[in-house]
C-alpha cells in the first residue's frame, strides 16, 4: 500500500476504500490529479521512456542546457497514459514526465474487431479509429489473431503498452517526430473510450473496456457445443443399454476358454424362460 496523504477529493475516497479500481475512479468524473492515486489502484503499472531531447540556450552568463523528456505507462490490459517533462537534470525529469503520464491515464476498448478473424478475444481494436498530433496522422485498423503489430517502432511501444496485440497502421505525416508520432496514437486510442457502446453491443461484437473479461469462445465452437449437450440430453437412460450389452459381450468373450460363459448362457435362459 502505497503511504501518502491525499489532498482532493478522489484521493480521499481511494484511501478510505471507496474507490478499489482504476475503472471507478475515471468513472467517478472526478479530475485526477495526485499520482499516487494510479500506484494504488494499479500497482502492475509499467514505464518507458519514448524520446529524450536536450535543448541549449545561450545566455550572457553562458550556456545553458535543458531535457525534454517523453514517457508512456500502461499496464498492458486496457490502460495507457503519455506524459512529458522539462527541467535541467535527466533523471528528476524522467519521473516528472512518469508522474504526467499517470495523470494523462485512459481506459481503452477492446475486441475483435476484423472480419478475418472470429475468436472474439480482446486482441485488437475492435473498431477503426483515426488520431493526429501536428503534422502526423494515424489510422489504426483491427487485424485478426497472428499478424502482431504491423506498425512503427514507437507506435508499437504504445499499442504493447496498452495491451494492443494485433493492429495495422496508416500514417501520414512527418513520422520522424517521435513526440508528435506517439501522441497521435495516444489520440486514435482516446477515441475508442468515447465511442459510446450499448451493453448489447459490446455483447455482441465482444467489446472489452478496460481489463479483458474472460474469453467468449467463438461461434463455431460454441453451436458445436450446445449441439453435443442438446444430443446427450435426448438420449438419455438410453445410453446405459449400449454400456451393459457391451461389458457383457466383453465377459462372454474373455471367459469362452475357461467355462466362464456358462452363467452367462445360463443367465439369458432363464430370461428366455421368463
Amino acid at each position: 500500500m502505497v503511504e501518502w496523504t491525499p489532498k482532493t477529493r478522489l484521493g480521499k475516497m481511494v484511501k478510505s476504500g471507496k474507490i478499489t479500481t482504476m475503472s471507478q475512479a475515471l468513472a467517478s468524473g472526478l479530475p485526477l490529479l495526485e499520482p499516487e492515486i494510479v500506484d494504488v489502484l494499479l500497482p502492475d503499472l509499467m514505464d518507458e521512456v519514448i524520446n529524450v531531447n536536450m535543448v541549449q540556450r545561450m545566455s550572457d552568463s553562458g550556456r545553458r542546457v535543458r531535457f525534454t523528456v517523453m514517457t508512456v505507462v500502461g499496464n498492458g490490459d486496457g490502460f495507457i497514459g503519455i506524459g512529458s517533462a522539462k527541467g535541467k537534470e535527466t533523471g528528476p525529469t524522467i519521473r516528472k514526465a512518469i508522474d504526467n503520464a499517470k495523470l494523462n491515464i485512459i481506459e481503452i476498448k477492446r475486441g475483435c474487431g476484423s472480419w478475418e478473424c472470429g475468436c472474439r478475444k480482446p486482441h485488437t481494436l475492435p473498431f477503426k479509429v483515426k488520431g493526429k498530433a501536428g503534422s502526423c496522422e494515424v489510422t489504426l485498423i483491427p487485424a485478426p489473431a497472428g499478424v502482431r503489430l504491423a506498425v512503427g517502432d514507437v507506435a508499437k511501444v504504445v499499442l504493447r503498452m496498452a495491451g494492443i496485440k494485433d493492429a495495422w497502421a496508416i500514417t501520414m505525416g512527418e513520422t520522424r517526430c517521435t513526440v508528435n508520432y506517439a501522441s497521435a496514437v495516444y489520440n486514435a486510442l482516446l477515441k475508442t473510450s468515447m465511442m459510446k457502446v450499448t451493453p448489447a453491443q459490446a455483447k455482441e461484437l465482444s467489446i472489452h473496456q478496460g481489463p479483458a473479461a474472460p474469453a467468449v469462445p467463438p461461434i463455431g465452437l460454441e453451436l458445436s457445443a450446445n449441439n453435443a449437450n442438446t444430443s446427450a440430453g435426448n438420449s438419455g437412460g438410453n445410453s446405459a443399454a449400449p454400456a451393459a450389452v457391451s461389458a457383457a459381450e466383453h465377459a462372454s468373450r474373455a471367459g469362452s476358454g475357461e467355462g466362464t460363459s456358462a452363467p452367462v448362457n445360463a443367465s439369458a435362459e432363464a430370461s428366455v424362460k421368463k
